[in-house]
């Protein structure tokens, strides 16, 4: 197999992070709860960066802070561009007034 065809085979993060937003879709439809599907899919995304970082540090108790504070600015990099474009482009489905929580105050 040639290197270009392998390059077209390759699934980007773009489109791994499609199926699993289709999943969550899916569990929003099934649920009827936005919040518990994304308080379930962030806990997961937690489970598995720290899967991550467990196989891919010498010593993960050492480098525990610094594993941390680099998936956070990930996270957040990404929170914020997807953030943005919401803004950007807002959705067109909205929840209804009464389900509506004011839960980003600071």
């Amino acid at each position: 197999m040639s290197d270009n065809t392998t390059e077209q085979q390759e699934i980007t993060i773009y489109q791994l992070a499609d199926q699993f937003i289709a999943l969550a879709n899916q569990l929003v439809q099934d649920q009827q709860d936005v919040g518990k599907v994304g308080t379930a899919l962030r806990f997961a995304a937690a489970r598995f960066n720290a899967f991550e970082a467990a196989i891919k540090s010498a010593d993960l108790n050492t480098e525990k802070q610094n594993a941390i504070e680099w998936f956070v600015a990930e996270y957040k990099d990404m929170l914020s561009d997807n953030i943005d474009d919401h803004i950007k482009n807002p959705p067109t489905q909205t929840v209804e007034e009464e389900e509506v929580v004011e839960i980003f105050k600071g």
